[in-house]
């Protein structure tokens, strides 16, 4: 069985699972759920909550299950299993790297703990005007897109009236983005503002981020210069220089 609880709002689904799980529960409960939600929302977060009476999946779910994760693979922005059964906690973390979006198990005592880490962001975004025509934008965690939307409205609060400015890119504790709609964000925002951009300086440690440099001298139709962590006051002084 497939409960949709009643304190599931907006993007955030809660279901229980128990018993059986058969695949009329699939789509006469969890399916219509999830795609009225993903018709107000570009995606939607999972709470599972599977209880200590739950047996597993009859055939018929277990194909339910696979069609349902295909056809919205995009649509899921954070999921958690909260799970005592170890074989349930097993199978989540081996499937977890192959989702598009994170995946977090807790064990049923850490109910509370799971919606938290559902509803809440993992990841922030910190600007800084670091006078004249620069400004420092500090990528924090793991973003998502409702960081994107507040980091938005602080860069616009900070250009204010300026023509142009100078953008450093702080990666050093940067971990990537909760899934592809927390990327698409990320490209939003920098085209929102790419017009008024003259330069931008790239710090940070990891390999892929040197490489984001260069595609993102591309994007942005301007020039850029990847730092290395310990180098973040010479990329300061590069942008300020000229």
């Amino acid at each position: 069985m497939i409960t949709v609880h009643k304190n599931s709002d907006g993007a955030l689904i809660e279901i229980e699972l128990s018993g059986e799980v058969t695949s009329a529960d699939y789509t006469s409960t969890l399916v219509p759920a999830i795609e009225a939600a993903l018709a107000e929302h570009d995606a939607v977060r999972l709470l599972v909550i599977v209880g200590p009476e739950f047996k597993g999946y009859d055939l018929g779910a277990a194909w339910e299950d696979t069609k349902l994760g295909l056809s919205h693979w995009r649509g899921f922005d954070r999921a958690a299993v909260v799970a005592d059964k170890g074989w349930v906690q097993t199978s989540v973390r081996l499937a977890a790297p192959l989702m598009p979006c994170p995946v977090q198990v807790f064990e049923l005592a850490e109910l509370e703990e799971a919606r938290r880490w559902i509803r809440e962001s993992l990841g922030a975004i910190h600007i800084v005007d670091l006078g004249g025509p620069c400004v420092q934008v500090s990528l924090m965690g793991k973003l998502d897109p409702e960081e994107y939307e507040k980091a938005e409205a602080d860069l616009d609060a900070i250009l204010g009236d300026r023509d142009a400015f100078r953008l450093l890119i702080d990666l050093r504790e940067f971990d990537g983005w909760q899934g592809l709609t927390a990327l698409a964000a990320h490209f939003r925002l920098a085209r929102g503002h790419v017009g008024m951009l003259d330069r931008a300086a790239i710090v940070g440690d990891k390999a892929w981020q040197n490489i984001a440099q260069r595609v993102g001298g591309h994007i942005l139709g301007t020039r850029t210069q990847f730092f290395p962590s310990e180098e973040i006051e010479n990329a300061k002084a590069w942008l300020a220089a000229g």
